[in-house]
């Protein structure tokens, strides 16, 4: 029974978890440039974001941990202010 609203009903749940996707792909890369402006060694990624929310707002890692990719967008969102993707990792 494949109508036509399903069809468009997938489309949009699939185009959903994409756009999720490339926004959680997007914040691990940002973590890549935290690292760097931060003079993190040997860590990058999601560990120096959560490192970064611990030291800046005294948080403490469990808590950090525990928030979504969504929350810890909104918790850099100054951070992230002016920040380009690498070429590299488009």
């Amino acid at each position: 029974m494949n109508t036509d609203f399903e069809t468009e009903r997938f489309a949009n749940l699939r185009r959903l978890h994409k756009a999720n996707g490339d926004l959680n792909y997007l914040l691990e890369v940002f973590g890549f440039t935290l690292a760097e402006q931060q003079g993190y060694k040997d860590i990058d990624g999601m560990e120096a974001i959560y490192l970064y929310l611990v030291n800046k707002h005294h948080w403490l890692p469990r808590d950090v941990r525990s928030m979504t990719q969504e929350d810890l967008r909104l918790a850099l969102h100054q951070e992230m202010q002016g920040w380009t993707v690498p070429a590299a990792a488009r």
